[in-house]
């Protein structure tokens, strides 16, 4: 089997649209949660979110372009186009058919979806857009990828929730280990801060209803009451080690394994037994060749929601048993909100920033303890320490557990 590694990554998120921002600000603790801007809250239970602040769609799109396109596939373009960058090539000694796309996505194009249903209702069926459909549907952000770089291997939209961008960057795993491909593209998108989506997510009591930033997105704090939505995307150039090595490539980490499960519980709440989530990182350790002792720190998937948190500590604890305790754990949906189908992205491109950095980010926020979430959330600071395994975690409503275990990058 091949080695798979990380050799460039962007990021468009509600800390810092550019590598050197973000991963400075998830150094110093500083999140980017605000009150809303994108729309009138007054009448609206849902003060605060993680928009993103500085996003410049013509660093990497037309006008043109941007007319045709949903804003999550914005996201992703210029998440893409970071990323390229950052990996030092378009992969052009490469056949195209061995380089593919796997771009997960929770809801798609919401805000052409929304407004393309008023003109719908307010000046009829005529008046719809006909892009209307090609800028909602969610494999479009993966399109968009695989036409812009030429790339002619699998295209794939992943869509499983909040687990979608973890899913799609697994697959790709597999697709590269495999020796199915030479290169992926792999990530998430997101853009869902939109009146209707937060009213679907409000009224079945899944937001947070803090109007206080430092106080709504509070994962694992006994006074937690919901996640706070974000939005953006995180996009990996994943590549054959050797591949990446004969080139001079710049390595953040190696991908060395991944879970997949199922809770086969409920359609929006996780398993309280936390079975099949511990049985997804025990999955991941086992698909890297390592035991879970080896396992060093846990990007938490750490939602914010009572359910959600509590029932990862539960599924931690029946992974890990009495090692639990000592494992570095952080959420860092602390400081981006939940960023739903690019979540899991992000926090892969955070959890490879701390192997190569040896720098533990922590939760903030935090304040009170809850006797149902007794493990080391890193509440105090991030730490400076080597670690040489790392697991990612997400879930998603449906019962979808994903978890990348990744290792750190020693050059031989």
């Amino acid at each position: 089997m091949k080695r798979v590694v990380i050799t460039g990554v962007g990021i468009v998120s509600p800390v810092g649209s550019s590598l050197t921002r973000f991963w400075d600000n998830i150094r110093q603790g500083k999140h980017g949660i605000r009150p809303i801007t994108s729309f009138d809250t007054t009448d609206f239970p849902v003060k605060v979110a993680g928009e993103v602040p500085d996003f410049d769609p013509s660093l990497s799109m037309t006008r043109q372009e941007l007319r045709k396109t949903d804003l999550y596939c914005q996201y992703a373009l210029e998440a893409a186009r970071q990323a390229i960058e950052d990996c030092g090539s378009r992969f052009q000694d490469c056949k195209a058919h061995r380089l593919g796309v796997y771009v997960g996505t929770g809801i798609g194009g919401m805000h052409t979806l929304e407004q393309e249903h008023d003109v719908f209702r307010q000046k009829g069926a005529r008046r719809v857009s006909p892009l209307a459909i090609p800028k909602l549907i969610s494999n479009m952000a993966s399109g968009l990828l695989s036409i812009r770089y030429g790339f002619r291997g699998p295209s794939f939209n992943i869509s499983s929730a909040c687990a979608s961008s973890t899913n799609a960057v697994g697959e790709a795993f597999l697709a590269l280990r495999d020796g199915r491909m030479d290169a992926c593209l792999a990530g998430g998108t997101e853009a869902c801060v939109t009146a209707y989506t937060l009213s679907g997510f409000a009224n079945m009591r899944a937001l947070a209803t803090s109007a206080d930033p430092d106080r709504a997105s509070i994962p694992f704090d006994k006074e937690r009451n919901g996640f706070v939505m974000g939005e953006g995307a995180g996009v990996l150039v994943l590549e054959e080690m050797e591949h990446a090595i004969k080139r001079g490539a710049p390595i953040y980490a190696e991908i060395a394994g991944y879970g997949a499960t199922s809770d086969t519980y409920h359609i929006t709440s996780p398993d309280p037994s936390g079975e099949a989530y511990a049985e997804a990182m025990r999955s991941a350790c086992e698909d890297a060749g390592i035991t879970t002792d080896q396992v060093d720190y846990i990007n938490a998937h750490g939602t914010s929601t009572p359910m959600n948190d509590a029932c990862e500590t539960q599924a931690i604890k029946k992974a890990f048993g009495d090692r639990a305790k000592e494992l570095l754990i952080s959420s860092t949906k602390s400081m981006t909100g939940h960023m739903l189908g690019a979540a899991g992205a992000v926090e892969t491109i955070i959890s490879a920033l701390a192997l190569k950095d040896s720098f533990v980010p922590m939760t903030v926020g935090y304040q009170v303890p809850d006797e149902a979430c007794d493990l080391n959330y890193v509440t105090g600071g991030g730490i400076q320490k080597d670690i040489q395994y790392a697991l990612t975690n997400s879930a998603g409503f449906g019962g979808h557990n994903a978890v990348l275990c990744l290792k750190k990058f020693v050059h031989a």
